[in-house]
């Protein structure tokens, strides 16, 4: 049984880590990648979504979406990504054929003619899902889950607070928070713990074209830690396919949306203002060991 999933994403090396992963693992049956602005412009982000897919010689639709977020001021990742969002590898003449703004009704025609539910998978702010909810509110009974990138219980990486997917866009995180579609939470509590060692990087880099490509755009990422660099986005994918890996709470996640403190995902640990109630499902830690051998192992059965 292959999973049906919708990657909605801001591509952006990490992002582009976990498109790679879906579109070669024949578990995932991808329907369409939407894109949205975040690490970098939305414009660049849909060309590397486009450029991953051709790279892969895949026949995936490619949707682009929201160029900015619904209030807040739109402030990108290029620091981390690079201007391009995906520097560091040559994938060829860029994409001329840019599709613009019909994520919304491109995720509302594939969720509706999905013949069982389908899962939805962000990895970049949230504003294409809240403006499908917000116009189409009768896809969520065709949703089967969320799981998502972003948020923490503990520190933030946009600001001490927030995580840098919910900071882009808290009004849509809100919206997304409060649809009462399941969602898994897979925020900065164990991505930062999910670090690529430099001995697996080392290995990529062995693992054929796709390693190769994989290798010299991890090379500019500007996210390094002592123990190796952060791949966010890929753990949507591992928790989908190894959910062992993780362990989890189950809490109710309010999104704060002014203030100092906008785009903290507070969680609600003492179940003390939702009369015990819940609302997504967070991943609180990881078997760092076993992420690092499946990443190898998916990159090793990648075939550009």
């Amino acid at each position: 049984m292959t999973t049906k999933i919708i990657l909605d994403s801001d591509p952006g090396i990490d992002d582009a880590a976990a498109i790679s992963v879906a579109l070669n693992n024949p578990e995932f049956d991808v329907q369409l990648i939407s894109t949205v602005a975040g690490n970098v412009m939305v414009d660049k982000t849909t060309k590397n979504a486009l450029k991953l897919v051709r790279f892969f010689n895949k026949d995936v639709p490619v949707a682009g979406g929201a160029e900015q977020p619904l209030i807040k001021p739109f402030e990108d990742a290029a620091r981390v990504h690079g201007e391009s969002g995906m520097p560091g590898y040559d994938f060829g003449p860029e994409p001329t054929d840019i599709p613009r703004n019909n994520a919304v009704e491109e995720l509302y025609r594939v969720i509706m003619a999905a013949e069982e539910p389908i899962t939805l998978v962000p990895t970049g702010s949230y504003t294409n899902i809240a403006l499908l909810f917000k116009q189409h509110p009768e896809v969520k009974a065709n949703i089967k889950e969320i799981v998502a990138m972003g948020g923490a219980i503990g520190m933030g990486n946009m600001t001490s607070a927030a995580e840098f997917n919910v900071f882009t866009d808290p009004h849509a995180a809100e919206i997304m928070y409060q649809s009462g579609v399941p969602i898994v939470m897979v925020g900065l509590d164990v991505t930062m713990k999910a670090l690529l060692t430099q001995e697996t990087l080392a290995k990529i880099a062995t693992l054929g074209k796709s390693g190769e490509m994989l290798a010299a755009i991890f090379r500019h990422y500007y996210e390094g830690h002592e123990g190796g660099i952060p791949m966010h986005d890929v753990n949507t994918l591992a928790y989908l396919l190894h959910p062992e890996f993780y362990r989890t709470e189950d809490y109710w996640i309010d999104v704060q949306t002014d203030g100092p403190a906008i785009g903290e995902t507070v969680s609600d640990i003492r179940g003390a203002y939702h009369d015990g109630e819940t609302n997504a499902k967070v991943c609180v830690d990881i078997d760092a060991d076993a992420f690092n051998q499946w990443f190898i192992d998916e990159v090793a059965q990648m075939k550009a």
